[in-house]
């Protein structure tokens, strides 16, 4: 009766090697390192961000265009023809021909420089700031694409652990249902347990197929990541450490926060850019002074002159003084808009901080709620175990019903679920704690590929 009593767990042990076994190749699985440089390569989403800072860069060469020399050089050539459209027989009239006409020809160039222009000024500085803000948004998209691929990593770690999971309670409840059902044929227990052991094992097969489709599903999201195709992946170590982070307070995360964070950082630049181009609207009621500078060659043939045909230069150096002092009110408009701009500027950086201050506790209490969550779910496991190996007894010897086996087998398997589950959210909590604070790296990747398994 002893070894009855032990029959489901060693069908339980015996359905985890068998489900390890479908589902684990070690000569081709593929680990969270080799993912995340082939995404790096390979995902539209970082690609497009690299070519949207591209783009940006270029707008501070144009910004700075306005405090450099602009150079033109000109050159023409023309042929001037006269004469009647049509001269008499006989007559002293010459009648038009190109032949009689005569050439001129010249070439110039121009500079002009500006001297003080602070419109120009302040807009190549809000041109630079936009750059800087440029470059942290395409770093911000890569902390993103950290996150991203570790979440679709581990989404089809829980898949598998599910499955895993779900086939081995599969197999499990066959066996229960197979020993209900001689036990009935014996007189033993009601058809009624029969039917739960039948409802039981349906159920369990049915979760089994939806979670089949969500692996699918899962992997589809990584290779979409990828553009590869990854048939298995590495496991994460049954000895992942599972601990509070550090430093140990959330005062101490939102401080780090506040001078890491890159959207922060950016709302910091976009006001500096606002405030510039503020400040380049109001310049624009300024004077400006501008360098000229010009140099012109020209020489013309006239048929009719005695002189043979003579060359002209000409040059001037000059410095140009403008006043602005009516626009029909566009100017002070556009001056307005601007500062109203940047005061929006002002209430989005305030909203960022307090947005981030939020988010940086929220993660690091889930991060702290998680390793409790890891150490009560693996307690539940030897608990719901226990309970299991008891409940069998007890069906042996006739004080537990065939409900009462179907029900603590199924807390086993969930509380074993529940527990894969912790230790994957405790991974993406962490990293997505670090992200909050701005501290996200591909270093990051690499520590927590050390702890993969093939």
């Amino acid at each position: 009766m002893k070894a009855k009593a032990h029959f489901f767990l060693r069908s339980i042990g015996f359905g985890v090697l068998l489900a390890s076994a479908l589902t684990t190749n070690a000569v081709l699985a593929d680990d969270l390192q080799q993912i995340f440089d082939l995404a790096a390569k390979n995902d539209p989403e970082i690609r497009q961000a690299r070519a949207r800072y591209n783009a940006s860069h270029t707008v501070l060469d144009q910004g700075r265009s306005f405090l450099l020399p602009t150079i033109n050089a000109t050159a023409s050539t023309s042929r001037d023809t006269t004469g009647v459209a049509s001269a008499p027989a006989g007559g002293r009239l010459q009648e038009h021909s190109f032949g009689a006409g005569f050439n001129s020809k010249g070439y110039g160039i121009n500079l002009r420089q500006a001297l003080v222009n602070f419109q120009a000024w302040y807009a190549f500085q809000s041109a630079r700031k936009g750059d800087q803000s440029a470059a942290l948004t395409l770093a911000q998209s890569e902390q993103q694409l950290i996150l991203k691929v570790a979440t679709a990593y581990f989404n089809v770690l829980r898949s598998k652990a599910n499955l895993t999971s779900l086939m081995t309670e599969e197999e499990a409840s066959k066996q229960v249902l197979e020993q209900t059902r001689q036990r009935f044929e014996v007189g033993l227990v009601a058809i009624t347990d029969v039917y739960d052991s039948q409802a039981n094992a349906d159920l369990v097969s049915v979760n089994r197929l939806v979670e089949e489709n969500n692996l699918s599903q899962r992997m589809e999201a990584l290779e979409a990541i990828t553009g590869q195709a990854h048939m298995d992946i590495s496991e994460l170590a049954a000895d992942f450490p599972i601990a509070p982070v550090d430093p140990a307070t959330p005062d101490e995360w939102v401080q780090l926060a506040q001078d890491n964070n890159i959207a922060i950082k950016i709302a910091e630049l976009d006001l500096g850019a606002r405030q510039d181009d503020a400040k380049a609207a109001k310049a624009a009621m300024y004077p400006t002074v501008e360098l000229g500078m010009n140099y012109n060659w020209n020489q013309s043939a006239n048929p009719f002159s005695f002189f043979p045909a003579l060359a002209s230069e000409r040059s001037s150096v000059a410095l140009n003084l403008t006043i602005p002092l009516f626009a029909g009110g566009l100017n002070r408009s556009r001056m307005h808009q601007a500062y109203y701009t940047r005061d929006a500027s002002e209430e989005a950086l305030l909203k960022s901080r307090r947005d981030n201050t939020q988010n940086t506790r929220n993660a690091y209490r889930s991060v702290e709620t998680d390793v409790k969550a890891v150490q009560a779910r693996a307690q539940a496991v030897v608990s719901t175990q226990s309970a299991l190996e008891a409940t069998q007894v007890g069906a042996e010897v006739g004080t537990r019903n065939i409900v009462d086996v179907v029900l603590a087998q199924r807390l086993l398997f969930q509380a074993q679920r529940d527990h894969a589950n912790a230790r994957f959210t405790y991974v993406i909590d962490t990293l997505t704690l670090k992200q909050a604070a701005g501290v996200l790296s591909p270093q990051d990747v690499i520590d927590l590929n050390q702890w993969l398994r093939q």
